[in-house]
């Protein structure tokens, strides 16, 4: 039986979905908080991931307020009717004079405090918010939301790669250094947490198919 169908036991879980693709990502430019919109891809990648998390039968949806994540939310939203609630406190990391600037502008012009970020050192990248702090504000809005379901709920997360990287290493309780470990998101890709005897477990990462059961002495 699929994870899918299986929904007797399973336990609450947790799908933090990243947004589809913007110009912004295909031109490798520092986003942060800037509000840029999907691009037709962006919105074909939406559509089709939200076919797939639609047969999960999600419980809830909540979603950054930045278009790219609010339309890629609205996806979801029309195949399952459900309301998307909208929280500001799930937006990308604000970045400062980093955001609009290339991955190769980031170092030419910020290169020691790139470097530093890259060692897992706590760094306002272009003087915006260190990555414990968007955990702050972040993970207590899904944690909040995962609380209202039913003991075998699910709730969709539509947010942003550095949000839910850091929002998934707050919640496994892995040191901050650790949590550049988790590797990125592709756009539209998902991860997926279960709720466990010890708290939360990381049952996917980076996914773009439907979850499938552990079977095995670690299920």
């Amino acid at each position: 039986m699929s994870a899918a169908g299986d929904r007797q036991g399973r336990g609450r879980r947790i799908i933090l979905w990243r947004h589809g693709q913007t110009s912004w990502n295909v031109e490798r430019r520092f986003q942060g908080s800037t509000d840029v919109e999907l691009t037709e891809a962006g919105l074909a990648q939406a559509r089709r991931a939200a076919r797939l998390l639609a047969s999960l039968k999600p419980d809830a949806i909540v979603a950054s307020d930045l278009r790219r994540a609010a339309d890629t939310a609205a996806e979801l939203a029309a195949l399952t009717g459900l309301e998307v609630t909208h929280d500001e406190g799930l937006r990308e990391t604000y970045a400062g004079v980093w955001q609009g600037l290339t991955h190769e502008e980031i170092i030419a012009r910020h290169g020691e405090e790139y470097a530093a970020w890259k060692r897992g050192e706590p760094v306002r990248r272009g003087g915006g918010e260190l990555e414990t702090e968007v955990a702050d504000r972040a993970a207590p809005v899904v944690l909040r939301h995962a609380e209202k379901l039913p003991e075998d709920g699910t709730l969709v997360v539509v947010s942003h790669g550095g949000t839910i990287r850091t929002t998934i290493g707050r919640l496994l309780a892995l040191e901050a250094h650790h949590w550049e470990s988790l590797g990125g998101l592709s756009n539209c890709c998902w991860s997926v947490l279960g709720a466990g005897a010890r708290g939360w477990r990381l049952l996917e990462h980076n996914a773009g198919t439907l979850p499938e059961p552990v079977l095995g002495d670690d299920d």
